[in-house]
């Protein structure tokens, strides 16, 4: 079992004939995610590596009704047109790539995708991963290798770890750190770094706790925002019982003014929230075991499973 994602998610993908979607593409399919057809106003009738090509989502629709998750792969700028697309089609998962999304556009997507009960990930999302089971998006640079699958015959852990990241490249770092110590991944999501993502660390809580193939959960987070803290209230709320270990970066970032932006468009702090210190503490009486280094993790996370 996995969250998001499974063998039965069929895809499809806005932007198809760019050269990014047409590299996703080749990635997705070599990790046996069937994409069912792509979308590119204007291009309609065209075909990428034997997928067909539809003017509009609608079109798409119409004709691969199966499709029930989607890729975008079109710029910043064309965000909003093609979630919303998306969105009456009411496909059940859409994932976002592109970073510099205007904060109102994402605004409104998260707002129409609430109303239409609609999963987003994104902006800023690199991907999806669910080892064994299926990808979306470019996370891993299309190379799975680095993954592990639960029931694999290296694995040291019956079922897996579920890795939530901000940052996309620490979440391919860290679930390749895993595979090394022999421990799978049961899912792995890029949440985006962006102020606004549709979908926060807090709203996976419910899916990761019915998984009972998750076993542990590992957060990988960053200063600015207050995502880390609402995940830290909900923990407690929701009485989470599964092992969470958490990293949060940018020691080097908090000495700099307050308001300085670093790295993603999300990691701004201000006086009252968003410090590295504040979700640390927020986070550790919530239960949740910290490191201090991403090195860190693969020794916490054995003490909590007891696998040493």
């Amino acid at each position: 079992m996995a969250i998001l994602l499974d063998k039965t998610t069929t895809f499809l993908i806005q932007g198809l004939t760019g050269k990014e979607g047409q590299r996703v593409l080749g990635w997705m399919q070599a990790n046996a995610a069937p994409v069912a057809a792509g979308v590119t106003p204007g291009k309609g009738g065209e075909t990428v590596a034997g997928v067909p090509v539809y003017n509009s989502v609608e079109e798409a629709m119409a004709s691969h009704p199966e499709i029930t998750a989607t890729s975008i792969y079109v710029p910043p700028q064309h965000v909003l047109n093609a979630a919303m697309e998306a969105i009456t089609a009411k496909i059940p998962l859409i994932h976002i790539i592109a970073e510099g999304v205007p904060s109102r556009d994402t605004a409104q997507i998260i707002e129409s995708a609430a109303a239409a009960n609609v999963r987003v990930v994104g902006p800023s999302s690199i991907g999806i991963a669910c080892p064994g089971q299926s990808v979306a998006g470019s996370l891993g640079g299309g190379n799975l290798e680095q993954f592990l699958a639960p029931g694999d015959s290296k694995a040291i852990l019956e079922g897996g770890v579920a890795v939530l990241s901000k940052s996309g490249g620490m979440a391919t770092t860290v679930a390749t750190m895993l595979t090394s110590a022999g421990i799978p991944q049961s899912t792995i999501v890029g949440l985006g770094g962006d102020r606004l993502v549709g979908t926060t660390f807090a709203d996976l809580l419910p899916d990761l706790a019915a998984d009972s193939e998750t076993k542990a959960l590992v957060i990988i987070g960053e200063i600015g925002g207050a995502y880390e803290e609402v995940l830290a209230e909900e923990m407690t709320k929701q009485q989470f019982a599964k092992p969470v270990v958490a990293f949060i970066s940018g020691l080097f970032a908090e000495t700099l003014p307050q308001g300085t932006a670093f790295g993603h468009a999300g990691a701004i702090v201000s006086k009252a929230i968003g410090t590295r210190q504040g979700k640390i503490t927020a986070l550790s009486q919530a239960g949740a075991h910290i490191a201090e280094s991403p090195s860190d993790i693969i020794n916490l996370l054995k003490e909590a499973l007891q696998l040493n």
